[in-house]
């Protein structure tokens, strides 16, 4: 295709064609960045709209969810694997973030892992949960860069299901004021419901991590249809000033088309989908074969 030719870094990563119709995907004339304008970059024929102001420095962050390899621990005892190895080893192999998940039955990270692994860590410790008392406790103790809420239960098998911010107002802002007064980043789990993002926002949190199940379900059948609630809830988010992050059941064959299709995605955390890959992979490769899907620009 002929047009102007856009570099970064002396490598060619676009042609942009302003003779592009709408029929190209995503078929909305609107910028994705900043919702105002209609120029379109193109990257191995995959055609979307982004404004030209885009920060390619800015990209999306891979945080690595350790808890798998503390479930592998805890099944056999000791301390193999080493989960705080792990999360060094993954800062080393590339990730750019860890999270951890601990829950009251501490059946995979235990409180005490959580102490242990944040003075290892160069990159971003995020630190999710249901904040209960014990949960609070810890956060505050442990003050990592980002904690995330989520609304599971104490016997949930993984996390199923996005805070209902509106029901659950008072209780949102409260906690955000509380994280906030510790000088950490709060992120409100939820489904993708723009409602729900405004919702968020209206608690105060910083961000909000759009619950990716369905999306990862539905995504064999029809990539289009299983994004459009996540890039109609992102751009919900992006209008009430929260940043944007994702999670759950995403990986290798569905990454790279969400950050595509949603580009100004702060932060993926990623942890089964990781670790399954690994044990073909090793965690090394693998980590670097998520990078490549979230570094596409």
């Amino acid at each position: 295709m002929s047009g102007t030719e856009l570099f970064f870094k002396n490598t060619l990563i676009s042609t942009i064609n302003p003779k592009l119709s709408t029929n190209f995907y995503p078929a909305t004339p609107i910028c994705d960045t900043c919702n105002t304008d209609k120029r379109i970059f193109e990257k191995n024929q995959n055609s979307f709209y982004i404004c030209l102001d885009f920060n390619f420095t800015d990209m999306t962050r891979l945080s690595v969810n350790i808890n798998k390899i503390a479930t592998l621990r805890n099944a056999r005892g000791g301390n193999l694997p080493d989960v705080e190895k792990a999360a060094a080893d993954c800062e080393r192999f590339g990730a750019e973030g860890i999270t951890v998940h601990p829950r009251p039955d501490e059946r995979h990270i235990r409180y005490s892992d959580v102490r242990l692994i944040k003075p290892l860590l160069k990159t971003e410790f995020n630190i999710e949960g249901n904040p209960i008392p014990s949960f609070v406790k810890l956060v505050e103790e442990v003050k990592p860069a980002q904690v995330t809420l989520v609304p599971d239960a104490e016997d949930a098998i993984t996390s199923n299901a996005g805070w209902d911010t509106l029901k659950n107002r008072g209780f949102l802002t409260e906690m955000c004021a509380e994280f906030r007064k510790y000088g950490i980043r709060t992120s409100i789990f939820i489904d993708p419901k723009p409602e729900m993002a405004e919702g968020a926002a209206a608690c105060g949190c910083d961000r909000v991590e759009l619950y990716t199940e369905a999306y990862a379900r539905g995504y064999a059948a029809c990539p289009e249809k299983a994004v459009g609630p996540y890039l109609e809830t992102a751009r919900t988010a992006r209008s009430c000033g929260l940043g944007l992050n994702a999670g759950h059941d995403l990986n290798l064959q569905n990454l790279e088309y969400f950050i595509r299709t949603i580009p100004w995605t702060d932060e993926v955390s990623i942890g089964h989908s990781i670790i399954c890959d690994a044990l073909y992979m090793g965690l090394e490769q693998t980590i670097k074969a998520y990078l490549s899907k979230v570094r596409i620009f």
